[in-house]
């Protein structure tokens, strides 16, 4: 144990975000930079030890936390990153973008504010690159067996990078121009600096990883003629139909998914376009849901300068502290106020959209909504709320319904779904086709980052066990397991 009395004596501290008037104003990341290297040890020193560590089930990964958290109160940050990437090849990623149900499930958390887990995390992993201890691990032999992984995202990416250091020749297919699927275009730059990509991208290039951008299977390439040139197929496609709003109106110009609208703004900071195609500045937005994703849309919609910004969320407002039917360690529905939240505009609960309105051109000029209510568990208009706010570009940010059925890959392989458009998989993650295999969002459906990099490590060890008879690969997830609930 670090510090017996870490917990008793140091409080609660998190990163430092750059002041709103600055950030706003570029497309950096929120945080300050160095900010968390003078305090992280004492945060880190906070951890308990506590015997049973329920930090490793709230994560999927199992993470090893205590050790690196006792690591980091030393100052041992080499010891600290090889404990870290034992159960997680992409640390950069989860320490900015996870939603930290470790520290939901942190023991301290019952009767005081968690460990700062998810800071601890991010310091140990950029240390670790400004000190040289994140290396290309090549296999000492190859296995003469060749791997297909559908899809760059970060279950695409653990699975190949697993597959590759176990010896296996691996191609990834990305149907984007870049690698790094919904990492790429789908989180904007304030959130996550597209540098943690592209260096780990050349990281896996020089352990022997092949990538193929610009590639559908399905319609570049027919996933049968696929399937016999590799030994082994890994989909990590993603589930990337979004959830539509079927109400009167839809069709009018300026209303777009979230991920039309995120992908573009993006593609700005990649140098592809100097002002995106479809940007929100001097518009009143309107962003139509209130996750992660809606969040997105909001700061990126005050940095293209947006007259207003107004989020919709047809659930009501979550309380600041647990329900006592969210009990520890399960992970709970809180308020939550992101960065992009502290930057400005209104955010409206328990409303439904009932209507567009548009002008004579055909473009949205305003959103009609309603108060709703759960009575009996349904959800009930309120009579007499009814009103419009003005909406000029409204971005739709509902979440996912499934994996991509117009592409023609599953129809191609003749892939099992389940009722939810999921593609079904056994114990192994391997689909009703023999040999091919199935890991994160694509098989599991919409969910948090950690999920998608634990299944890409676990189906990576249901094909090497194919390829090869036995492995020592990590799985630390079935494809049946979930999340800590009640």
């Amino acid at each position: 144990m670090a510090d017996p009395k870490g917990f008793l004596t140091t409080g609660r501290e998190v990163a430092k975000t750059r002041p709103v008037e600055e950030r706003v104003k570029d497309w950096n990341e929120v945080y300050v930079p160095g900010s968390l290297l003078p305090i992280i040890s004492k945060q880190a020193g906070r951890c308990m030890d506590c015997g049973i560590p329920f930090c490793h089930d709230g994560c999927p990964l199992g993470n090893l936390i205590p050790e690196w958290n006792d690591f980091a109160y030393r100052g041992d940050w080499s010891a600290a990153s090889e404990r870290l990437h034992a159960t997680n090849n992409f640390p950069e990623f989860t320490g900015r973008l996870c939603p930290a149900p470790c520290e939901s499930a942190c023991v301290l958390g019952i009767n005081q504010p968690a460990v700062t887990i998810k800071n601890v995390e991010v310091s140990i992993i950029d240390k670790a690159w400004d000190t040289g201890d994140v290396k290309p691990q090549p296999p000492e032999r190859l296995s003469g067996k060749t791997v297909a992984v559908i899809g760059s995202g970060p279950a695409g990416l653990a699975a190949a990078q697993q597959l590759t250091r176990a010896g296996h020749t691996v191609a990834v297919y990305e149907r984007a121009d870049r690698v790094g699927g919904l990492l790429r275009y789908g989180i904007p730059e304030f959130k996550m600096e597209k540098v943690h990509i592209n260096r780990r991208i050349e990281q896996m290039r020089a352990e022997g990883t092949k990538f193929r951008t610009g590639v559908e299977i399905g319609r570049d390439i027919d996933a049968t003629k696929l399937r016999r040139r590799y030994d082994a197929v890994v989909i990590a496609a993603g589930a990337t139909v979004s959830r539509d709003l079927p109400v009167p109106g839809r069709e009018l110009n300026g209303i777009h998914f979230a991920m039309e609208y995120l992908p573009l703004a993006n593609k700005v900071q990649e140098g592809d376009y100097v002002t995106p195609p479809l940007t929100a500045e001097g518009k009143h937005v309107v962003v139509i849901g209130g996750g992660d994703t809606g969040a997105d849309c909001v700061g990126t919609a005050h940095r293209q300068g947006a007259a207003s910004v107004t989020q919709l969320e047809i659930m009501p407002q979550p309380g600041e502290e647990r329900n006592a039917n969210q009990p520890w360690p399960t992970f709970p529905m809180l308020y939550k106020v992101t960065s992009a939240h502290e930057e400005g505009g209104e955010r409206v609960y328990s409303v439904s959209t009932t209507h567009f309105e548009g002008d004579e051109d055909g473009n949205v000029q305003f959103l009609h909504l309603i108060e709703v209510e759960f009575k009996g568990g349904k959800l009930e208009q309120k009579p007499g709320t009814e009103r419009r706010i003005p909406a000029q570009l409204v971005t739709l940010a509902m979440g996912f319904t499934g994996t991509d059925q117009e592409n023609g890959l599953v129809q191609q392989f003749g892939l099992e779904l389940d009722a939810r458009g999921n593609i079904v998989r056994d114990a192994d993650f391997q689909t009703n086709v023999d040999g091919v295999y199935v890991a994160g969002d694509a098989g599991r459906g919409q969910s948090l980052i950690v999920w998608a990099i634990a299944e890409g490590r676990s189906a990576a060890r249901g094909v090497d066990r194919h390829l090869t008879g036995v492995s020592e690969l990590h799985a630390p997830i079935r494809p049946t397991d979930r999340s800590l609930t009640v």
